[in-house]
């Protein structure tokens, strides 16, 4: 008698449309509250506990799907493929933001930059400011492939985590 096993990919995909329309959710409330320029610590913490409940509800629906068992490379398959499919649609809503609703997004966000600059840094001059901020613009299009690198590995470290607390192997007879 052969057995249906789950699928990660199944799972990974319907938690990370679901994180993902969470995240976009509370994009949309940062940007009608006038706060999506906001990046405290807070705001941080909100969305990475999001991440990591989403994703350890995924490890545990599959590890029901699959009669109670898990390896720990099945959770860091889920964990991963969540936090691609989320960033991605996390990448879409910021493109759409920062080119569409919003067109002078990045320049406002260079500017609040500048002035945390000129804080921290009372030694540097505007003109230096200036060229530092010249020079992240040339590179901004950077932010796409290394903010989707750094959710995919946040993703790997909760699916790691939910993983070891959840594991529990097949018996070999």
């Amino acid at each position: 008698m052969e057995e249906n096993t789950p699928k990660t990919g199944k799972y990974a995909l319907n938690f990370g449309l679901i994180l993902g329309a969470a995240g976009l959710i509370f994009g949309l409330m940062l940007y009608s509250m006038d706060m999506h320029y906001d990046r405290s610590w807070p705001i941080q913490v909100v969305n990475y506990v999001l991440m990591a409940a989403v994703i350890i509800i995924a490890i545990a629906q599959f590890k029901k799907a699959n009669t109670n068992f898990l390896k720990i490379g099945e959770a860091l398959k889920i964990g991963a493929g969540v936090a691609l499919i989320a960033g991605i649609i996390g990448l879409i809503y910021f493109f759409v933001l920062s080119n569409i609703i919003e067109p002078d997004y990045m320049d406002k966000m260079y500017e609040l930059g500048k002035v945390e600059a000129m804080e921290k840094n009372p030694n540097l001059t505007e003109a230096q400011i200036n060229q530092g901020i010249e020079m992240q613009k040339n590179f901004a299009w950077v932010f796409y492939p290394i903010g989707l690198i750094v959710n995919i590995i946040i993703g790997l470290v909760f699916g790691l985590i939910g993983g070891l607390i959840m594991q529990k192997q097949k018996p070999a007879y």
